[in-house]
């Protein structure tokens, strides 16, 4: 069986109850969208797969396209974090620079590369591309030199680099994820400083 990670936030203050059950439904979830069509998952399943009751459910997502909402909210509040800790398979604490907040985002998407696939494929992969673009274009905000492209709206400068690193993404999740993702990482930011 395939081992399906999902990430959550942790250290929210939230009930450790609570966010135990909000862990089952995200894993739950995470499991069903490796299984089958997003449109095909119905509360019930997620329910059922879960093991916990309707009315719990319910007392944490209004809709399964609430949950979906949920999972992406929590994968990109910690990948998009101002403040970067050190874990587990790298170490960005202390390092606040652009290519190192780059390089952070592709490594936790090369170590939860399963559930991305999972996440990315069918009905579910708009909303996340979605969400990954306002979450960059907030982070290329917070560091592009707009003086630097003075003749270029600001609101037109953030789309633009915001969707031509979504689809940097999607052409190495193309390539099983290689090159590293140091490297994967210095190939945008010398495209962007040109």
């Amino acid at each position: 069986m395939k081992q399906i990670i999902v990430f959550v936030r942790k250290g929210t203050g939230m009930d450790r109850r609570i966010q135990k059950t909000r862990d089952s439904i995200f894993t739950a979830f995470s499991r069903l969208l490796s299984m089958k069509k997003y449109s095909q998952i119905t509360v019930q399943d997620i329910i059922d797969e879960a093991n916990i009751g309707r009315s719990t459910f319910y007392a944490h997502f209004e809709t399964k396209d609430q949950l979906l909402d949920e999972l992406c909210r929590d994968i990109f509040d910690h990948i998009f974090a101002k403040d970067l800790s050190s874990e587990q398979h790298h170490d960005f604490s202390g390092n606040k620079d652009f290519e190192a907040k780059i390089t952070h985002i592709l490594y936790h998407l090369k170590e939860s590369k399963h559930d991305m696939k999972s996440i990315l494929t069918y009905e579910s992969a708009d909303i996340f591309w979605s969400y990954f673009k306002r979450y960059f274009e907030k982070l290329f905000a917070d560091f592009i030199d707009s003086e630097r492209y003075h003749n270029v709206p600001e609101e037109f400068l953030l789309n633009h680099m915001a969707g031509s690193f979504v689809e940097l993404v999607k052409w190495w999740m193309k390539k099983d994820m290689k090159p590293e993702p140091e490297v994967v990482a210095s190939y945008f930011i010398e495209v962007i400083k040109k």
